[in-house]
């Protein structure tokens, strides 16, 4: 039998298929009972309400005045009364219409009292009465049942709010995971780029999910879990659903955090719950973002550890453990500290796999940034090489936010294409923040900045070991910076000399000591300077063994994490206190030496400082050819003066 159109369909059966689950075209359709969701809105409160008052208005009495029993009892008397009901406890009425009385009620109640003559007066006088009872069992049920239906009704609502899902207490151990098709992921290995290496690594576990017999046949095993290693933003979660996308599989996605809740219990039963649901759909990817939520080494805090989420951590480590990796389910995780996880998910029959994913290099950076500019109009000027070159230690997310930021500033400017100047005003906001022209600065405070910044440059140039600059301003950015000085290299660099640090650590001094040259005073202003040169002198003598005092040796033994900045933090001391002066003494020599280098070098060449802080102050901002010309001449002169000293000491000797 054909349907019925939903032209032809009168209003009461289309509300009846709405109802039942129905279109009104493609026949009822049955959501998914894991995608309900419960919506609750104050509109549902308020018609509820409008509705209530409705009823109650339709079914109850008109309203009625309360008189006094002896008026009540006059009324009688002359014979304006009728419709009389008597009950146990009230008498009301109406009054019979009077034209001469036209402020007189219409209905009215009052209080009965015990009056034996009251009968005999209404049939005296002709009046019609009735009685009834009072059923009081109804008010004590509404007294007690209204409460109690009230107090269950937002008591649920509170479960289904905290559970997230409309079964309420039942939906508590469910797992919240995010479950992507395949043509959902929308990801393959063509969007993700400079991670060559981890691609190649993760190409074997597509091959597995696609072809499984291949590895099978020969008694190979598949590694059960994938470790994704890396600092944040560098693609961990966007290589795992590449994964899944290559290999046109389900992809289960579930965030570290969301296992653990305030329930005891809970997560355990949300990670059985996990890998059940993976079992039904396999072959599949499970993927847990920020493990280290869930799976901190036990034992870690000195002070006694979660039990909850110790609880949750074990029965992730039995389901791995009893799980057949045959079935075509891979676990892959991501977390950016992997010195806190527990060592029994790190063991083989776990996550056996770890692929450590690095920051990208210059080509690497260059490879990303052609993938986010696709949607972008560029101007012939860009190139993105030089970028790549301007934007070291940048992440894949980093350079997304570089190629939105430029797009960004190229439309404030009313322009049609993405011009080199955009990209270069948006790196400079990322690293040093918001530019603020407006700042006011007396002309005191700027010659400081000046001079402070042309510090740092001049003792740059000069050094042989350290970055080249590439631009110097005085322009206020951030929240605190007056002026900085940026300085990029010319490779990717892995690792650093003790020569280069020394280096470093004058560079950052130079500031300061500009300061004392030219003005005889210090400013605030090198208070992050200095924060910088006793981390890097710290590191030199505590972590890296670079003190000829002290020796090769090291004086910290908590885990650092290599993909986090964290500071040195707290760090429990093992290691007397005499060493703990030498250490301190060792420190303060490595600045100081660096210190007194810097003032030499500066007060030699204060004639090339002056000019550089001159043209500052005029400019606010050098880079470029510009600044290229000076560092030039400035080396020229350094050279030359170099040489100079150098015959007249031959001619002494």
């Amino acid at each position: 039998m054909a349907k019925k159109s939903d032209d032809n369909m009168n209003p009461m059966d289309k509300f009846m298929d709405r109802l039942r689950g129905g279109s009104g075209e493609g026949g009822p359709q049955q959501p998914d009972s894991s995608q309900r969701k419960v919506h609750f809105s104050i509109w549902y409160f308020i018609l509820a309400l409008l509705l209530i008052s409705w009823v109650q208005g339709y079914l109850a009495e008109p309203p009625r005045e309360k008189i006094n029993y002896s008026q009540f009892k006059q009324w009688v008397r002359d014979g304006k009364v009728e419709n009389l009901v008597i009950g146990p406890d009230r008498i009301r009425g109406d009054i019979k219409e009077d034209k001469n009385q036209k402020d007189q009620p219409k209905h009215f109640v009052t209080v009965r009292v015990e009056d034996p003559e009251l009968v005999e007066l209404l049939d005296q006088k002709g009046i019609e009465y009735t009685g009834f009872a009072e059923n009081k069992w109804v008010g004590v049920i509404v007294s007690w049942l209204l409460p109690l239906a009230i107090f269950i009704f937002f008591w649920s609502y509170l479960i289904k709010r905290m559970s997230g899902g409309a079964q309420g207490v039942l939906s508590v151990g469910k797992a919240r995971v995010k479950i992507f098709a395949q043509k959902e992921v929308g990801v393959t290995f063509d969007d993700v780029a400079g991670i060559d290496e981890a691609k190649q690594e993760l190409q074997e576990i597509v091959q597995f999910l696609k072809s499984p017999e291949k590895f099978q046949r020969l008694g190979g095993r598949i590694p059960k879990g994938v470790l994704l290693l890396g600092a944040p933003g560098t693609g961990k979660t966007l290589l795992a659903k590449a994964v899944a996308g290559e290999a046109g599989v389900p992809f289960f996605s579930m965030s570290g955090s969301e296992f653990v809740e305030m329930f005891v219990g809970v997560g355990a039963a949300r990670v059985r719950d996990l890998f059940g649901q993976a079992k039904d759909q396999a072959p599949c990817i499970i993927f847990i973002d920020e493990l280290d939520a869930l799976g901190k080494a036990r034992g870690l805090n000195p002070i006694g550890g979660h039990d909850e989420r110790e609880q949750t951590l074990n029965q992730l480590l039995v389901e791995m453990d009893g799980f057949d990796a045959q079935a075509g389910v891979i676990i892959m995780a991501a977390t950016n500290r992997p010195e806190i996880l527990d060592p029994a998910l790190l063991r083989p029959g776990r996550f056996d796999r770890h692929v450590a994913i690095d920051k990208p290099d210059i080509r690497g950076r260059e490879a990303i940034l052609k993938i986010h500019i696709k949607n972008v109009k560029l101007a012939p000027d860009v190139d993105l090489k030089r970028i790549a070159a301007m934007t070291p230690g940048f992440v894949g997310a980093d350079l997304a936010n570089l190629v939105n930021e430029a797009a960004l500033f190229a439309a404030r400017r009313d322009r049609n294409e993405v011009t080199m100047v955009d990209f270069q005003d948006a790196a400079d906001r990322i690293i040093g923040g918001l530019e603020k022209k407006n700042r006011a600065m007396n002309p005191r405070e700027k010659e400081i900045v000046a001079y402070h910044e042309s510090g740092h440059a001049l003792v740059a140039m000069s050094l042989p070991n350290v970055d080249p600059v590439n631009k110097i301003s005085i322009i206020p950015r951030g929240i605190a910076a007056l002026g900085y000085t940026q300085q990029l290299p010319t490779e990717d660099r892995y690792l650093m000399t003790r020569n280069e640090l020394l280096q470093r650590l004058q560079v950052l001094l130079g500031g300061r000591v500009s300061e004392e040259v030219i003005f005889g005073d210090v400013s605030t202003g090198a208070q992050n300077d200095l924060q910088r040169a006793t981390d890097i002198a710290r590191s030199m003598v505590m972590e890296y063994g670079m003190s000829e005092r002290l020796g090769p040796l090291t004086y910290t033994r908590e885990p650092r994490s290599a993909h986090l900045d964290l500071g040195m933090g707290p760090k429990e001391r093992e290691f007397s206190e005499r060493t703990a002066q030498e250490i301190d003494e060792e420190v303060s020599g490595l600045v100081e030496e660096a210190h007194r280098k810097v003032q030499s070098l500066l007060k030699k060449h204060s004639d090339s400082l002056k000019e550089l802080a001159q043209i500052l102050l005029e400019k606010e901002s050098i880079e470029g050819d510009e600044l290229k010309a000076f560092a030039a001449k400035f080396k020229g002169k350094s050279s030359a003066a170099a040489l100079e000293e150098t015959s007249k000491t031959e001619g002494m000797a």
